[in-house]
């Protein structure tokens, strides 16, 4: 599974706070916080809301090296986790 800059990217650019990425079966995916509760998404984790990675950036408009840095930072620890 990758953590990429388009991920983190869509995560920024969804319309709710609620919104997370959240890792199911080896993939990463952006979905809606209530959506978790589905059948679908059974078993998922959440590896970050919306309104925690605006918080930790200090934008919702980071620059492309902050992207970037985040999403290394969040792969390395989806590897730490063995997910």
């Amino acid at each position: 599974m990758k953590i990429d800059e388009a991920l983190i990217r869509e995560l920024l650019d969804a319309p709710s706070d609620d919104t997370v990425l959240a890792l199911l079966e080896g993939r990463a995916q952006v979905v809606e916080q209530a959506a978790l509760n589905s059948e679908q998404y059974h078993g998922a984790a959440v590896l970050i809301s919306r309104a925690e990675l605006v918080e930790r950036l200090g934008t919702p408009s980071p620059a492309e090296e902050e992207v970037t840095r985040v999403s290394a930072s969040l792969q390395d620890a989806v590897d730490k986790l063995g997910a």
